[in-house]
């Protein structure tokens, strides 16, 4: 095993349980609406949120695209009279308040932060993270946070890690780790900035990129560092 210094880590879906935070915020602001959450209206928004979202990765729209026009094109499909924007603003409120964490966060942090420096980073909307993670009161365990939107550029591109890096102190590629659950944006950002990727995999799927940890319960991080 390698010796490392600093370790990446990204939140949604790998310390926080963003499903539930999702599931909470969707149900609380449709049902503050007068609107009915039906599974086949959340397949609907997970298609269009999902399309946007790797146009995001990809880096063919911003961030404010993202989230200012999926209920806008949900409304618009359903044929259903609501203001879009606002609703987004909404959502994003009851979001902010669902954290929610995933199995061993805690304990995993607290063991690791006493040997390695960690840092979060995520492509999630700034004053929703700072809010989840003040919440569960996560900030003590990180140097610092790193977040897309205000950074300007989103995981995978190189340019986000960059940035990540210089504002590392002593930072070394060679004793970096990033850990998360995306392929797209985690494990594919890892490998664009040249530094170890640990794959957060607890549906144990499949994939063919080339990732050099890959664990199913966070309590490994233990015996793997």
């Amino acid at each position: 095993m390698k010796e490392y210094k600093t370790l990446l880590f990204d939140i949604d879906g790998t310390l926080l349980d963003f499903k539930k935070a999702e599931d909470y915020a969707m149900h609380k602001t449709f049902s503050d609406h007068h609107l009915e959450l039906t599974s086949e209206i959340f397949e609907i928004y997970e298609e269009i949120n999902s399309k946007l979202w790797k146009d995001f990765e990809l880096g063919l729209i911003d961030k404010k695209t993202v989230v200012y026009t999926r209920f806008v094109k949900l409304f618009n499909e359903l044929g259903i009279e609501e203001d879009g924007v606002a609703f987004e603003d909404e959502y994003q409120w009851n979001l902010a308040h669902g954290a929610y964490l995933i199995k061993h966060a805690i304990e995993i942090l607290e063991y690791l932060s006493k040997k390695y420096d960690l840092y979060v980073v995520t492509n999630g909307v700034a004053s929703t993270q700072y809010n989840r993670l003040k919440l569960l009161d996560l900030n003590k365990y990180f140097k610092d946070i790193f977040i897309s939107e205000e950074i300007g550029y989103q995981k995978p591109k190189i340019e986000f890690f960059d940035y990540c890096f210089r504002h590392i102190e002593h930072f070394d590629k060679d004793k970096a780790l990033i850990i998360g659950d995306s392929l797209t944006s985690d494990m594919q950002g890892g490998i664009n900035a040249q530094i170890d990727t640990c794959w957060y995999n607890p549906q144990h799927d499949k994939t063919s990129i080339k990732i050099d940890y890959i664990i199913h319960d966070l309590k490994e991080l233990e015996n793997m560092l």
